[in-house]
């Protein structure tokens, strides 16, 4: 079982799992060898809300860094997703088709989107942040938000 970063912001809990690096925009990166999984953080499938629809790009697909590789509807927002890498999708999440929910119960694990063979990870994991960096980034937001209401 993996041991997350935690913290409560108001009554919100929110997790980042320390294996995966992230995007400015909450999309996490869990490298396994030339490939990679794609997924939604928590904090940003909790801001999100409960998600409906989701429409990620077919196997075979080629990605470039900041290339939209899904979409996700809730309720209250459409969100475009920019891939954090380069590469190749090599698969799909099969549950997204049937039970995008899975995302906002289990963001780190069942709710993953897709799979990339990475192309340029050398090039792509510079840009990227690490877990704590995420983590301090995600309760500064979360924190400003609760602030604004």
């Amino acid at each position: 079982m993996t041991a997350f970063l935690e913290t409560k912001v108001d009554k919100f809990t929110f997790r980042v799992d320390p294996a995966c690096f992230f995007n400015n925009e909450g999309i996490w990166v869990r490298v396994e060898g030339k490939r990679a999984r794609l997924g939604l953080s928590d904090y940003l499938q909790q801001h999100s809300g409960d998600i409906a629809f989701v429409d990620v790009k077919p196997e075979g697909t080629v990605l470039a860094s900041g290339d939209e590789f899904s979409g996700i509807e809730t309720i209250k927002v459409t969100i475009a997703l920019p891939s954090p890498v380069s590469g190749k999708v090599v698969k799909v999440n099969p549950a997204m088709e049937t039970a995008p929910e899975v995302i906002n119960q289990d963001p780190f694990g069942e709710g993953w989107l897709c799979e990339v063979e990475l192309s340029s990870w050398e090039l792509d994991q510079p840009r990227l942040l690490d877990a704590n960096a995420y983590f301090a980034k995600m309760k500064h937001d979360a924190e400003e938000e609760v602030k604004r209401k």
